[in-house]
């Protein structure tokens, strides 16, 4: 009898582990082999070979996936890059035109602004707290629209329910990079995103110890992905996919706990009279909290904030913190803290960051699972100094 679960805590544990177990081994083996037995497959893509990204590993982290979001497919990838430049490249064609949210992951927007036009596409970025504006961006040859759920690093929200409407409205593709929130605060194809873009580096591992990627969404469109990806190289490890099929199954537990502790942490946050400005869409103060409280489960474990005295007095702040560790990346078992402007973020012009509200000021905090009581006390003394 095939099992069926209701609830996102039940699939993280059971959803697409193999059955029977193999050798009733209740932790999936890592099938560390780079080839495997000739099985008549009639197509390239069916062969069992790790860069073709059908290993029982893959296989069982596909699965899973997809029945985190519900679904029709799923494809973990070497890192959120893979996934993000992959997908592209399989969407757009030479001729081709994107039309991309103005504030962006840096990594996204370099992409976008430095590689895309080698490719012979185009693109145009659009704000997307204002849909009336999006009608006069698009053009014959457009083709997709990509939005990010909370936007890094600047936790802004936009209309995500107009993005799905316009792209069905003129035929485009919706794409979605939903790590910020991970499927525990949100779930695209529920609202009719036709893909949906992680960095399993952060939330969904959560425990910084891998790099990977995932697209989830429609079938047909991950079969085309996942063809192309078998081309470009991109393939998980089947030991990255075993530590990241491990992480996964306490990502509700963890999520849960640091969207609570970051409210908290914004909150002190918010009512210090040393911080200039503070980006959480939990606080009923961010222009778009009613927005965030209709779509969202949670709010994140991500915040960004500025201090009133530039960028020295966030340096000496960052440097006067004991709890958090300077570094890039997020959605780890440790808080991270950093500043955009040298890490995320850094290969954009100080001119361009400026442009989208990306100050050199700006700190990036991604809260851990340290006793929140312990982070709001370290932060309070780092700030008195």
């Amino acid at each position: 009898m095939s099992k069926t679960y209701k609830h996102l805590e039940t699939k993280l544990i059971h959803a697409g582990e193999p059955e029977p177990l193999i050798s009733g081994a209740v932790s999936m083996p890592i099938f560390q082999s780079s080839t495997f037995e000739y099985a008549g497959a009639t197509s390239y893509h069916d062969l069992k070979y790790i860069r073709l990204n059908n290993t029982p590993n893959h296989i069982a982290l596909h699965q899973k996936l997809a029945a985190l979001e519900n679904a029709e497919a799923a494809l973990v990838t070497a890192s959120g890059m893979a996934a993000i430049t992959t997908t592209l490249l399989t969407i757009l064609h030479s001729g081709n035109h994107l039309l991309a949210q103005e504030c962006l992951y840096g990594g996204t927007h370099d992409f976008l602004t430095k590689d895309l036009e080698t490719f012979g596409i185009s693109y145009d970025f659009i704000d997307g707290d204002n849909p009336d504006s999006w009608k006069r961006q698009l053009r014959p040859n457009t083709k997709a629209i990509y939005v990010e759920t909370m936007t890094n690093p600047l936790l802004q929200v936009a209309d995500l329910k107009a993005v799905v409407e316009f792209a069905r409205t003129n035929g485009l593709l919706s794409l979605i990079d939903n790590t910020f929130a991970s499927p525990v605060n949100f779930r695209p194809p529920e609202w009719g995103f036709d893909l949906s873009l992680h960095s399993c580096t952060k939330y969904l591992n959560g425990h910084s110890d891998i790099v990977a990627g995932a697209v989830i969404g429609r079938a047909d469109l991950i079969e085309k992905i996942t063809h192309k990806l078998n081309h470009l190289g991109g393939s998980l490890d089947p030991h990255a996919c075993f530590l990241l099929h491990r992480g996964l199954k306490t990502l509700a537990v963890r999520m849960r706990y640091q969207n609570e502790s970051a409210l908290k942490i914004a909150k002190f946050l918010e009512g210090h009279p040393v911080v200039n400005r503070i980006n959480y869409p939990g606080l009923e103060s961010h222009p778009r909290h009613q927005r965030a409280s209709e779509l969202f489960d949670g709010f994140s474990g991500m915040l960004s904030f500025e201090l009133n005295d530039g960028v020295q007095a966030a340096e000496h702040f960052i440097q006067n913190t004991t709890l958090p560790i300077s570094a890039p990346s997020l959605g780890g078992v440790e808080t991270l803290i950093t500043r955009p402007a040298t890490t995320s973020h850094s290969g954009m012009s100080p001119e361009e960051r400026q442009a989208l509200g990306i100050s050199d000021t700006l700190i990036r905090l991604s809260v851990g699972i340290e006793a929140t009581e312990d982070i709001i006390e370290d932060f309070d003394k780092a700030l008195k100094a």
